[in-house]
């Protein structure tokens, strides 16, 4: 048998052929286990290396310490408007809009003391944005049953039409709710707001109540926004961690030429991405590499340029050591992004 280890072969000749073949079987399996091993270093050793600046990683997974890109240097000059700069104003309001008009004239002439009469054809204009002091507008209905003087038969009044069944009316609702999804404030945060801004007393159990009827209201609309996704020609989709009572979650956004749908999940598989997209019948989806995302047909899927852009700042090294003789590989790939992006 050939000897297939580093060692003499007048030596590897006594070893009896059985177990020639033994050892010979036990080596090479270990020569590939070696081998194993060693890609599977390579691999974690690569792994270690991925941050947010050369992955898809986000940033809140990078190392502590880790040397981002150094900040531009100081231009050398000082803070704020620089000499000669362009002006920037604040655009008036226009008349139609403005609460009120004062004029202000001089009586006399500040030099002899004459009367002064007429208008400026140009004057100063200052304008002063104020909010008034807020508070609820309260509506009584009274609802009157008055008795029939002819038979004695009572009849009730009835409430005109639009007028809400609680006690609180569409645009502070609307208000309430987007304290509440928009900028996230708590029960006990809201019933604040509305005490200090608005001179409004409220309890918390009437703000959840409140949220459960925007919910309701706004179920409809945003099943039409959602199905316009599917029916969209190009969609971008991404999805992220939330925190929702305490509990981790995923914001998935979803974005087309004219909507942008948010939805909160409990998980980020491929099911919920086909449940946003829709059957995805010829349409253009622009994603990052999650898995997630996988089904998308290849020929139908549009990779997100910054990711592309990190990924190949990844694996530039190993282009360099490993196609030395191939230098435009290493330099063509970033403008040629730039400029289809």
């Amino acid at each position: 048998m050939t000897n297939p280890l580093p060692i003499p072969d007048d030596l590897w000749s006594t070893v009896p052929p059985d177990a020639q073949a033994a050892i010979a079987a036990v080596f090479v399996a270990m020569q590939q286990r070696h081998a194993d091993l060693e890609a599977r270093v390579s691999d974690l050793e690569a792994r270690l290396k991925l941050n947010s600046t050369n992955s898809s990683k986000p940033p809140s997974s990078d190392p502590i310490g880790l040397k981002r890109r150094p900040p531009a240097p100081a231009s050398g000059k000082k803070r704020g408007g620089q000499p000669g700069h362009r002006k920037s104003h604040r655009a008036l309001v226009p008349p139609e809009k403005l609460r009120q008009t004062i004029h202000c004239k001089p009586e006399a002439c500040r030099r002899c003391g004459q009367g002064l009469r007429g208008d400026d054809p140009e004057p100063l204009i200052h304008q002063v944005a104020e909010l008034p002091k807020i508070e609820p507008l309260v509506d009584e209905y009274r609802l009157h049953r008055l008795t029939c003087p002819g038979c004695g038969e009572t009849t009730c009044g009835a409430w005109p039409p639009g007028v809400p069944s609680g006690c609180f009316g569409p645009y502070l609702q609307a208000v309430l709710a987007m304290l509440a999804g928009a900028y996230r404030l708590s029960k006990r945060q809201i019933q604040q707001v509305s005490s200090d801004l608005f001179t409004l007393s409220i309890s918390t159990g009437m703000i959840a109540k409140l949220e459960r009827q925007s919910a309701a209201a706004l179920e409809a609309p945003y099943n039409e926004l959602a199905l316009s996704v599917h029916q969209a020609e190009v969609a971008n989709i991404d999805e992220t961690s939330w925190r929702e009572q305490l509990r981790k979650v995923w914001l998935w956004v979803t974005v087309t030429r004219l909507t942008t749908v948010f939805t909160i999940a409990k998980n980020r598989s491929g099911a919920i991405a086909r449940a946003l997209l829709g059957s995805q019948d010829g349409q253009v989806v622009t994603s990052d590499r999650f898995s997630a995302y996988d089904w998308i047909m290849a020929s139908w899927r549009q990779i997100c340029w910054a990711h592309t852009i990190r990924t190949q700042s990844t694996i530039r090294p190993a282009l360099r050591r490993d196609f030395r003789s191939i230098p435009f590989t290493m330099t063509r790939p970033r403008p040629f992004i730039r400029a289809q992006a």
